[in-house]
């Protein structure tokens, strides 16, 4: 057997050294896991949730009616008989249709090997069959309470979908086919991505990433209007845009993003950035950027984020332009 090029997807060294660093950051992260929950006055695994006591009551409820559930028990055994049928008359190339199919929209079984292939068709079928009567079961037992019904059926949807074999490499055909043209690469990447993931969050919790972090900069490439901070309090920093026209409208214009979105959602870029189109029409522009709230400001009220905030505010942009009134865009 020829020797692998160095660096290409099966470089055994590569693929060690990738394997070691992965193994490492694990061991850390549950290291510091453990410790924590040594140290925590909170159990880690208890029932704070309530999910626990929901199921418990749905399965006495379901288990109360034995002649309901031997139906559905021979409901369930029938589809199944029927997919093993059909599998075998497709296994000795015999048209057979589907016994169940994927719901419009479901992406997870788009590739072709799902309908072309006979193994991944049964294993998709004989999934679906499953989660069809785990969610009427479910869904048909009597006498819960809203809350409980609603719990024990959101839960039962994340468990299902968990389950499901587009998730798992030896039962997904096309992470298969990947991770045989790549080595493994393929999920040594995704694993270093979780690890990066489960890092950011400091190891309690997965912080998916919706982008590149490193990608943008708060004053390199985004939010590049030039302007200053002219006020600041517990919450808010005020800041002033620098006016682009010779002359500017008397009633200046104060910006109030929502609490949870950033000021610069407003000034992204220099082609779709609202706040330099404002300034370019010749406002006096101000906008508020609120602070990040922690533990410090947990006794601030409803009252003192419009104190603080808008209020505030205005009586800064009353005293920077002489002006009593503003527009205001919130």
């Amino acid at each position: 057997m020829a020797d692998q090029p160095k660096n290409s997807p099966l470089d055994p060294t590569a693929l060690a050294t990738a394997y070691a660093e992965i193994a490492q950051r694990s061991s850390q992260l549950m290291s510091d896991y453990i410790k924590r929950q040594s140290t925590s006055a909170t159990p880690a695994f208890g029932d704070e949730l309530g999910i626990a006591k929901a199921f418990f009551e749905m399965t006495g409820k379901l288990l109360a009616d034995p002649a309901k559930f031997a139906e559905m028990q021979m409901k369930l055994w029938q589809d199944y008989m029927s997919l093993w049928q059909n599998s075998m008359m497709q296994f000795f190339g015999q048209q057979a249709p589907p016994v169940i199919e994927p719901a419009k929209g479901d992406r997870r079984f788009k590739h072709d090997d799902w309908q072309q292939n006979f193994l991944y068709d049964y294993i998709k079928q004989s999934y679906l069959i499953a989660a069809k009567h785990m969610h009427q079961a479910v869904g048909s037992v009597q006498g819960l309470d809203e809350p409980t019904a609603k719990k024990v059926d959101f839960y039962t949807r994340q468990y299902i979908d968990a389950l499901s074999p587009s998730n798992f490499v030896m039962t997904n055909p096309e992470v298969l086919r990947e991770t045989v043209a790549t080595g493994g690469q393929n999920l040594v990447k995704g694993l270093n991505n979780l690890l990066e993931d489960l890092e950011s969050g400091d190891g309690k919790q997965v912080r998916v990433k919706m982008t590149d972090p490193s990608a943008f900069q708060v004053g390199g490439n985004l939010a590049v209007t030039p302007g200053k901070v002219v006020y600041q309090n517990d919450l808010i920093q005020l800041i002033q845009y620098t006016p682009t026209t010779k002359e500017v409208a008397k009633r200046p214009l104060l910006i109030i993003p929502p609490w949870i979105n950033k000021y610069y959602i407003l000034d992204l870029k220099p082609a779709n950035s609202f706040i330099k189109w404002a300034v370019d029409q010749g406002h006096t522009v101000f906008v508020i950027s609120w602070v990040n709230p922690d533990e410090r400001l947990a006794a601030k009220s409803f009252s003192d984020y419009l104190q603080e905030g808008p209020i505030a505010a205005l009586d800064v942009i009353e005293q920077a332009t002489g002006e009593k009134t503003a527009n205001v865009v919130g």
